[in-house]
Order: C-alpha cells, then structure tokens, then sequence
C-alpha cells in the first residue's frame, strides 16, 4: 500500500496556494478537469518537487446498470499514466441511467447518486469494478458517497456492501469521512457501525471535507470549514487503523491560503492524537508507518520518496477473489432491473415524472432542486459568457429551464442546449442581450438559430423523456 500522508484536492482556483503550502505531502486532482497529454503547469511543478498526483474520476459511473465505457477507463488510465500515479479512484455511484438497457430516454445526473445495497446491485457493481480493474494500468481504490435520499428494501448496511464488494473484487476503498457524517444526519445511519464492518486494512485513503446543515439535511458542499463531527469519525477511523493518506477537499468558496494551512494542521493533529491513543507503534502493522507531515513519520525519520524527481512506488494490486454468481456470471437480468429502477429513479430527479414507490418525495425534492443548483452553477463556469448575457435572469432561467430539460449530455452541451430553449422562446427580450446569446450559440454550435422544424423535433423529444 502507498504511503501518502496529508494532502489537499487540487483545484485551478487554488493551485498557487496549493503549491505554497508545507506539509503537503501529495494532491488529488479530478481527473475530468485535466487532460493527459497538456498537463497544468501548477500539477509538473508539484511532480518535479516529488509530490504525489492522485487522478480521482467522477464520470465512469461503476454502480450504474450499464458496463463501464472502454474510452472513459483508457482516458482515466492515460492520466494515471501521465501522472505517475500510484493508484486511481472512483465513485460507488451511478451517474446516468437510461438508454438501451431500459429502452428508454439516456440521462445524466451530472452528479453522484447512491447506489441501492442490494444483491442485485452488488452483482452489477462487482462486475463493472472486475472490467475497470483491467483495464486500468494502476490499481483502483473506490469512495463511499454522502446521500439525501434512501432506497427503499435495502439489504445490507453501507458498512458490509462494501466489506462484500472488497472480498468479491480486491478492490481498494477510499472511505469519505465527511460523506459518513453526511449519512448519518441524512439517513440515521451510525458512522461507527460502518466503521466497524469495514475491511480497514483495504483503505488506500480517506477524505475530510465540510459542509453544512439546513433544515435538517446535511449538504456535503465541499465550501465550508471541517466541522467537528467529521474530524470525530476521522479520529475513530485512525483509532482503528494508521490511513496510508487523508486529504482535505475544497471545492467552492475558497479561503485564504492561512485558513487551508490551518484546517490540515487540525487534520494531522487528529489523526495523530488517535495514533497515539491506540498505542502508536505497538499496535501499528509493520511496514505501514503513518505520516503526518512532509518528510516525517510518527516514528521519526525521512518520508517515503520525499526526493525531488522520484517516481512514486506502484503497489501490487490484490488479486481479485471470483464473484459469486449474479451478474457475474452473466446474469443479465441484475442489471437490467437495477437499470430500470435507476431510470426511474433518475428520472423523478431530473425530469419531472412520479417519484418511485417508497422513496421519500420530500428528500426526492430537495434532492432534484439541489441538482438544478449544481447545474446552473456548473454550466455557469463552464460558459461565463452566458451569466454575463443574461445577467440576473441567467439563474432563475436556467433553474425553470432545468425542471423540465434533463441533461443528456455534458456540461457543455447542457449551456448549448438551454442558450437554444431561449433562443427558441424568444428570450431575452433586450434586443442587444438577444443577439448576444444569438452569436454566442451559432459560434459554438455551427448552426443557424432553429427554426419551426427544429422546435417541434425538440418538443417531441421533450415530451418523450416526460412520458
């Protein structure tokens, strides 16, 4: 196992920071925002200087019905590559739902939803993990993810999915701290207990990040400060075992450089206050010295490929034990009943139709407003000319446009096709904003403003994702 030690998310935003932070001994980066062959020059300073790169996908969508795509697993592998990186991490999570499978309208969440625990659902996963694991070129560690809602008829806890799905597959676990917490508040489930099932010795990392309650529903925002709670589970989960790394994840609201230095200073006093509550050495497997900060261990003595320039060590991956019947072996009705229970489930998110039997319809709507919000927010920086057009009709617009236009595609086609919703409604009514949005379309799209027959492709299409 790769020994890290304490890290922090990198994030353009804050790459200058990053990189004048001490103590950082490694960084994640989310492996959607970079590109193999143009790597940002912040991410080659910090690898010149020996500082690990983590690549963390958020797209493959491993607990979905269908099977991994080959292009989205030989994109993550080439820039584990081009990192130099130990090891790469995923999401237990499906991300779209729908198509062919389901004979149904393709739709993507644009964010991380949970996955249902049921043998049906670990059969589908197990699977899916067994092909990304090979065709990975670096062993794979996958995360917990924090949830609004529940699916009804679960059969397992959180704690023994994933013990089950690290014996069927010997994949490594990347146990989100602040996403237990998250569950807790959210779903009353005991971040002790699951805790206590977890195969421990299988974690590759841990992640801390803050959020915030409102109405009693904990958001996992990734733009506030840790809050105690999650260091708590944190120091429970280093009380059982030395983490081989912890990083602190910041997404939005960034603050000063000071404050970052400051919240990683409490994580590693965290997670070496319960290294020395456990009994330190005594009780630490050999060979797994816990860091808690650059160039030093617990024990004393220089970290780990602290040189500058030197290549990361690439562990051996475990060998995967065979899964046991289910959609391993071929069963294709597994994933074709988890797929139509994520469509249907996906699709009360995004577009509007009747929420499943027994879900909760009130979490089912703070989760669907929370994901037009992440939409817009998103499309927002990925085209700024369109907030800037608009101006304050750009949020309430896309927010109506979003309850009845679910994303079929990327971010990017997403701001195309709402700039064109307006567009076919007449909006904006200043003439001056109007052609604006006009000219911002036709450069990016290669097309003329859509005329009668293009308006009534679009509805009827509209009405069938509705049906």
């Amino acid at each position: 196992m790769t020994e890290l030690g304490i890290g922090i998310g990198w994030r353009p935003e804050i790459a200058e920071a990053v990189e004048g932070l001490s103590g950082v001994d490694w960084v994640e980066v989310v492996a959607e925002n970079i590109c193999a062959d143009h790597l940002p020059d912040s991410l080659t300073r910090l690898r010149r200087r020996g500082v690990t790169v983590v690549p963390h996908g958020v797209s493959l969508g491993l607990g979905g019905a269908d099977r991994p795509d080959p292009a989205r697993l030989a994109a993550l592998g080439e820039k584990a590559v081009a990192l130099g990186a130990p090891l790469v991490t995923e999401h237990i999570a499906f991300v779209r739902a729908g198509g062919a499978l389901t004979a149904s309208p393709a739709l993507e969440a644009g964010h991380l939803l949970p996955v249902p625990r049921t043998r049906d659902a670990l059969d589908v996963l197990c699977e899916n993990v067994r092909i990304a694991q090979d065709a990975l070129p670096v062993p794979l560690a996958l995360e917990n993810i924090a949830a609004l809602i529940s699916w009804p008829g679960e059969e397992m806890t959180e704690g023994r999915f994933l013990a089950e799905l690290v014996e069927r597959t010997g994949v490594r676990l990347l146990i989100d701290v602040a996403n237990l917490h998250t569950n807790h508040v959210n779903r009353g489930e005991d971040p002790v207990r699951a805790l206590s099932e977890l195969p421990v010795e299988a974690i590759a990392y841990v992640h801390v990040a803050g959020g915030v309650e409102r109405d009693g529903v904990w958001h996992d925002t990734h733009a506030h400060p840790v809050p105690r709670p999650v260091l708590d589970v944190l120091a429970d989960l280093a009380s059982r075992v030395s983490p081989p790394g912890v990083l602190l994840e910041r997404d939005d609201d960034f603050p000063p450089a000071e404050e970052l230095a400051e919240e990683l200073a409490v994580i590693r006093a965290t997670v070496a206050g319960a290294c020395v509550r456990r009994g330190a050495e005594a009780e630490k497997p050999a060979g797994r010295p816990l860091l808690i900060g650059a160039g030093a261990r617990v024990s004393g003595g220089p970290m780990p490929g602290a040189v500058a320039d030197a290549p990361p060590a690439v562990p051996e991956a475990v060998a995967p034990v065979p899964v046991r019947g289910g959609a391993g072996s071929g069963d294709e009705g597994a994933r074709q009943r988890l797929g139509l229970a994520q469509a249907s489930l996906l699709s009360a998110l995004v577009a509007g139709t009747p929420v499943p039997e027994g879900f909760d319809s009130r979490r089912i709507g703070v989760q669907s407003r929370a994901l037009a919000a992440k939409r817009a927010g998103v499309v927002a920086k990925v085209a700024p000319e369109l907030p800037g057009i608009l101006g304050r009709e750009f949020r309430p617009a896309f927010l109506a446009y979003a309850r009845s236009r679910p994303m079929s595609g990327g971010y990017r086609r997403d701001a195309l096709d709402f700039a064109e919703h307006l567009l076919l409604a007449g909006r904006p009514e200043d003439p001056a904003a109007h052609r604006l949005l006009t000219r911002w379309w036709q450069d990016r799209s290669g097309s003329r403003p859509p005329g009668p027959a293009a308006r009534l492709l679009r509805a009827a299409r509209h009405a069938l994702v509705r049906r």
